[in-house]
């Protein structure tokens, strides 16, 4: 692992890229950025959920996965429409009924409560178009972004926590394809805390097993090994 003033990198195969991964989520958790009832926790536990979502797995693919995950993180904010659960056809249609409440209310010499359904009105045709906007955006997003800028670009992901990317190298090795994945804590105390941390796993840990789905007791029972001890996260590891 290089570590500079952009992050923490790595280069190597895509056993590496997620062993990088879970060592860097192993050191934030160790660090309490997972639990909201401790200091670090409180400012960072829902960014913290987005980035173990997004970091690369064993069993995923770069080009398809990741892909994924890069274009949905990337992908425009929701707007007070569909936080609502409204879409644009329901605002218009309430938008409608306001209208029509506005004129019933002044035929019925009541002109206050009718501005004021009419100005509802307004919001609802506005809030329809930012709703139609966003949805329109985002398949454009989607697209162009899983077809087109993943082409140029690396594979990137970014909160208030972490901001990291991966990429292929443009050098293969023995093994096949190559990457670079590079991780950049956005605190600067708590990165200085994971440095640590990571220095200290890199100490600790003889060999890391990179997390994949497994029927772990036919592996015992065949090869007669003890059952590796229980990990209160998603990394396994054994010590010295």
């Amino acid at each position: 692992m290089e570590e500079s003033i952009s992050g923490f990198k790595v280069r190597g195969d895509w056993g590496d890229v997620v062993e990088h991964g879970e060592r860097i989520t192993r050191a934030l958790r160790d660090a309490g950025v997972h639990d909201p009832d401790q200091a670090y926790g409180a400012r960072f536990a829902r960014a913290f959920e987005e980035w173990e979502e997004w970091r690369p797995k064993a069993h995923e693919t770069l080009e398809s996965d990741v892909s994924e995950k890069t274009a949905d993180q990337a992908s425009v904010e929701e707007g007070k429409g569909e936080k609502a659960g409204k879409g644009p056809d329901e605002d218009i249609k309430t938008a409608g009924e306001k209208l029509s409440e506005s004129y019933e209310q002044l035929e019925e010499d009541d002109p206050e409560a009718a501005v004021d359904n009419w100005k509802e009105s307004i919001d609802y045709v506005a809030r329809a178009a930012d709703s139609a906007g966003r949805k329109a955006l985002r398949r454009v997003e989607d697209t162009v972004y899983q077809n087109v800028m993943t082409q140029l670009a690396p594979y990137y992901f970014d909160n208030e926590l972490i901001s990291a990317n991966v990429q292929q190298s443009t050098r293969s090795g023995d093994n096949g394809e190559q990457f670079i994945f590079e991780v950049n804590v956005n605190d600067d105390v708590l990165k200085s805390d994971i440095s640590d941390r990571l220095a200290e796993l890199d100490d600790e840990v003889d060999r890391w097993h990179v997390e994949v789905e497994k029927d772990t007791d036919a592996a015992e029972a065949i090869e007669g090994a003890e059952p590796p001890p229980e990990a209160d996260d998603a990394s396994r590891s054994t010590t010295n």
